[in-house]
């Protein structure tokens, strides 16, 4: 029924007593016109007639009731739709981590899974997703978001009455740093990282998460009317029917916080949470919602929930996200063999600093995959990388490669069976020594000319060129050493540096051996350089004592080295300690902790340079 009839019923329902021709003033419609739809209503016996002496009431009958309630709930519906046009691209989130708990000495995000704190794995998911500007609202010891502010180039602000106030208050403090569309996420929540991911790829732009009911205890339960934000509440009481429950993410257009922050204008309770904020603006505007079903998540609010987490809700979502890896790494091998998904089998993890390593079966073959790790493009020459390891295996020094991708830095590479990887410590045995030194005098002595230069005084430079890129902090004394390290370069020139064929990255993973030989793999970093930067490298990767260097030294060297040799050597470990410590804040910048690996390696150069 058109919008004028729906008009003229609600007239009569707010007053019978009315005449035509006071139906007629009240809906500026002709009174010739009234007549015809009063009488067509009557027809249609939405309207019926009752008298009183001279006096005429035109009263709505049950079914006209009915018709003007469904227009009102049509009405109720419609929303204002702020923007057209798709989604949007996300580049900022809003982290809400100003809360309390008792039973905790620190903020919740700080708190420890099995190898990596609430926030930091909520940070690396962000970035992976390409959300790098990122804003944590503190207030409880708020001290240490701005001590991981530091490590990750992000920005804190706080809620100096986090005590009093609700997540609302948190989020307007925010106000001044948000530029646009952004993510607003909870800092307890811990859940699958594929939930940042279909968020930032949905085509709403104002849209909250939903999911299955969890059981908790502590849901907000949510009701959605056609496609809309309808009712959201603890209490499921208040709901004629249950569409999920939010689970406290989020993502929101910059008019839909503008709206909300012109709400709050005139708020006068303290304790106001943000969800029940954007209802508000929900009564208007198109707020859309996000069920993703059947995932991993939990929230931490008290010691019992944290036990619960640790103990079974984040091994799980491990173990899921685990499978979600290997589909994509099947897809990786898929597309760069060209070869079908089920001749792929027993995908293990096996560790990796750099890249992500993989044992994987293709066609009853077992081969070693590698995937670049994060950030490592602008540190690694991949076009160099396969050049070289084409090289070293044409010489039998590394294993065959199947594939190695020099965009994507992917590498595929046979495995070598019944294969011992050596570590720091059994690369001290002198059975051990004798075979890196002659591998590594093999590649020394070979002849092979490799087209690029390994010069680590370029490489200084250059990382901390990415340092700064990467938003991270360098060391305070930072320039300082720096002038001393460059130094050094003029004390080569006096020690006869010859460039030949060199690895440049000799950690003890690096050197596979089975029953016939060893494999000296991974060819990153290699180029033209001094082979002391090889010996240097090992013998600081593997930890070695004075008296396992100086057998090291002598194995290589089939006797005594000369002066300028063992000097090489140390100048060659202070930079690697300088450059690889620069290397270390890079990646913590880009969201990897590497604990105290980094400064330990540059206090190590310092009190080497006091040997020099």
């Amino acid at each position: 029924m058109d919008e004028e009839y729906l008009r003229l019923l609600s007239i009569i329902n707010n007053d019978k007593s009315l005449s035509q021709r006071g139906l007629s003033r009240k809906a500026d419609i002709s009174i010739g016109k009234i007549n015809n739809m009063i009488k067509n209503l009557m027809e249609k016996e939405y309207v019926y007639v009752e008298k009183s002496g001279k006096k005429l009431f035109y009263i709505l009958s049950d079914e006209g009731i009915s018709l003007l309630e469904a227009s009102f709930k049509d009405n109720h519906l419609k929303k204002i739709i702020l923007h057209e046009g798709g989604k949007k691209v996300i580049k900022q989130a809003v982290i809400l981590a100003a809360g309390e708990r008792e039973e905790f000495s620190m903020p919740i995000g700080m708190l420890p899974l099995s190898d990596e704190t609430i926030i930091e794995r909520l940070l690396n998911i962000l970035e992976v997703n390409g959300i790098k500007d990122t804003i944590i609202v503190a207030g409880y010891k708020s001290e240490y978001y701005e001590e991981l502010a530091k490590k990750r180039g992000i920005k804190v602000v706080n809620n100096p009455k986090y005590k009093w106030t609700g997540t609302m208050s948190s989020l307007a403090c925010a106000k001044d740093f948000i530029k646009d569309d952004f993510l607003l996420i909870e800092s307890d929540l811990i859940f699958e990282d594929r939930v940042i991911e279909e968020v930032v790829n949905a085509k709403k732009r104002d849209l909250v998460v939903i999911t299955n009911e969890s059981g908790s205890g502590d849901e907000a339960f949510v009701e959605i009317r056609k496609g809309h934000l309808f009712k959201m509440s603890k209490d499921k009481h208040q709901l004629n029917k249950i569409d999920g429950e939010m689970i406290g993410v989020s993502k929101l257009s910059l008019d839909v916080f503008n709206k909300m922050m012109e709400e709050f204008k005139y708020n006068t309770n303290p304790y106001l949470n943000y969800e029940y904020s954007l209802l508000d603006v929900s009564r208007n505007y198109d707020i859309g919602y996000l069920k993703i079903d059947d995932i991993i998540w939990g929230e931490v609010d008290n010691k019992e929930h944290y036990e619960k987490m640790t103990k079974r809700i984040y091994p799980r979502i491990k173990r899921r996200e685990d499978k979600a890896t290997e589909a994509n790494i099947k897809a990786s091998i898929v597309k760069a063999l060209d070869i079908d998904e089920n001749e792929i089998s027993n995908i293990v993890p096996s560790g990796g600093m750099t890249n992500k390593n993989y044992k994987v079966d293709i066609k009853d073959e077992t081969y070693v995959l590698r995937i670049a790790g994060a950030g490592t493009e602008d540190m690694i020459n991949r076009i160099e990388e396969k050049r070289n390891s084409i090289l070293a295996s044409s010489l039998n020094i590394d294993t065959e490669i199947l594939c190695l991708d020099e965009v994507s830095g992917l590498k595929i590479a046979k495995f070598i069976k019944n294969a011992e990887t050596l570590t720091g410590e059994s690369s001290k045995k002198e059975e051990n020594m004798k075979l890196t030194t002659a591998i590594l005098k093999k590649l020394h002595t070979s002849g092979l000319k490799f087209e690029n230069t390994f010069d680590v005084f370029e490489k200084i430079e250059l990382y901390e060129k990415l340092l700064e890129k990467a938003q991270g902090k360098n060391f305070e004394d930072y320039y300082e050493v720096k002038e001393k390290v460059m130094k050094l370069q003029t004390m080569l020139k006096d020690l006869d540096v010859e460039l030949l064929a060199s690895h440049n990255d000799t950690v003890p993973e690096n050197f596979v051996k089975n029953e016939e030989r060893i494999y000296l793999i991974d060819w990153e970093y290699s180029g033209m350089n001094d082979p002391m930067w090889d010996l240097a490298a090992h013998s600081l990767e593997c930890n070695f004592s004075k008296k396992d260097e100086e057998l090291f030294l002598n194995i290589y060297f089939d006797g005594e080295p000369e002066e300028k040799f063992k000097k090489r050597v140390l100048i060659y470990q202070i930079c690697q300690d300088f450059l690889w410590a620069t290397w270390t804040n890079i990646k913590e910048a880009k969201g990897d902790d590497f604990g105290s690996y980094g400064i330990d390696r540059y206090n190590r150069a310092k009190k080497n340079l006091e040997l020099i």
